[in-house]
């Protein structure tokens, strides 16, 4: 009987030593991806002309945020420039603020988005009627929960025609406005430094490709050729499936930092919050359950198990060789997730170091969420967002492939 519970401590060690090894691998990429990542405002500016950007800043119910956003591209230093503000038939003042802002400057067109057609989501929407009422040579999508630096129009462009780019995102600074989401997105962000990183978006090589849907601006024949967000209408991730298209079509596209000029909202409060965890796992999920659920696993055993594991195992009242084994890799394993968290509240996110004590706590949400989406992903309401509520269950996703 001993044995057999030596046998079982030791395979649960081995599955430890595993953890340990994809947090090494975890945290150099997070290294990497800090260090290398190139910057919007950092390059060789040979740019020789000033094409007209149409910004396309799509709307639901953002009475919070969309007066911040619209001043903020109002001051623009960039001239040749036009403001598309959609409201996507909200509930609340949003139309009237755009209205308002309208009124003070002529750069804003308000339109208002005809009632969204069965089968599509309802931002996706929104940016079609934008993109009918652009003029631009060039098409920003934001945001309305995004605040914009003066020059950051300026900079995209110039970066984009200096490197000759049919597309560019930039990462901005993630906001987080509560506890829960302080504690949560740097354990999500993790993950993003590996196959998600912009190094892998930069690298011709790879398929990598998405966009950051705070900001990311291509060239509108470029947007076109890929379908529009007509192509991506089913989307619940939807700037991640039009980077993903752009990338494999063959366009030359590129990531760069923007944290010190753009700023974004990830979640608003635990239901946003929970929501957005839950767009993570059912676009993996409705192209492969039995993926999905293995992704699930390795993301449990990742982000918690070790936690767990390292309180068991200091409980027990036993001298046994084993035992204290699995103390010793379990620590390792927990000492290494916080070093994990630790870089990313402090580099990542810009945060107060104190968050990253919470780390045990941030990983079960994820977990918690990552189960919530598997568990609905075919459901009636697999999803709410902005107020409307969307079926998954006959779209497969294509935002992120397993």
């Amino acid at each position: 009987m001993e044995l057999i519970f030596d046998i079982f401590i030791y395979a649960i060690v081995s599955i430890l030593i595993a953890i340990c090894v994809a947090w090494v691998f975890l945290i150099k990429s997070m290294i990497d991806s800090f260090r290398l990542t190139p910057y919007l405002d950092k390059f060789e500016n040979i740019s020789k002309t000033n094409p007209k950007v149409s910004i396309i800043l799509p709307a639901r119910n953002e009475e919070e945020f969309i007066g911040k956003c619209l001043d903020s591209l109002s001051k623009q230093d960039y001239q040749n420039y036009e403001i598309i503000v959609i409201d996507d038939s909200s509930n609340d003042s949003t139309w009237k603020i755009i209205s308002e802002h309208a009124k003070i400057n002529s750069k804003i067109i308000p339109v208002s988005a005809k009632p969204k057609p069965d089968g599509w989501i309802g931002k996706n929407w929104a940016c079609m009627e934008g993109y009918h009422k652009a003029t631009g040579e060039l098409l920003l999508f934001t945001d309305a929960d995004t605040n914009h630096s003066k020059n950051v129009i300026s900079l995209a462009v110039a970066h984009l025609n200096s490197f000759d780019l049919d597309a560019l995102s930039a990462i901005p600074k993630m906001l987080t406005l509560d506890f829960w989401t302080n504690i949560t997105l740097p354990m999500i962000s993790t993950f993003l430094h590996t196959r998600f990183s912009a190094l892998n978006v930069n690298n011709p090589s790879k398929k990598t490709g998405y966009f950051f849907g705070s900001f990311f601006i291509m060239k509108k024949e470029t947007y076109e050729k890929v379908g529009m967000h007509e192509g991506v209408k089913h989307e619940i991730i939807e700037d991640g499936a039009l980077g993903k298209k752009v990338k494999e079509s063959g366009h030359k596209m590129k990531m760069v930092r923007g944290e010190h000029l753009i700023q974004a909202v990830w979640a608003r409060d635990k239901g946003t919050l929970w929501n957005a965890l839950k767009r993570l796992m059912i676009p993996l999920y409705l192209q492969s359950g039995k993926i999905a659920i293995g992704i699930f696993f390795a993301v449990l055993f990742l982000l918690f198990i070790p936690f767990p594991i390292l309180l068991s195992s200091i409980l027990i009242p036993t001298e046994s060789i084993s035992i204290q084994i699995l103390c010793v890799t379990s620590a390792i394993a927990s000492i290494l997730i916080y070093i994990g968290a630790i870089i990313e509240v402090k580099v990542g996110i810009g945060l107060k170091l104190g968050y990253a004590v919470f780390a045990p706590l941030g990983s079960i949400v994820v977990v918690l969420g990552f189960l919530s989406g598997l568990l609905q992903a075919k459901g009636s309401s697999s999803i709410s967002w902005r107020d409307r509520k969307y079926s998954m269950k006959d779209h497969t996703q294509n935002s992120i492939n397993v």
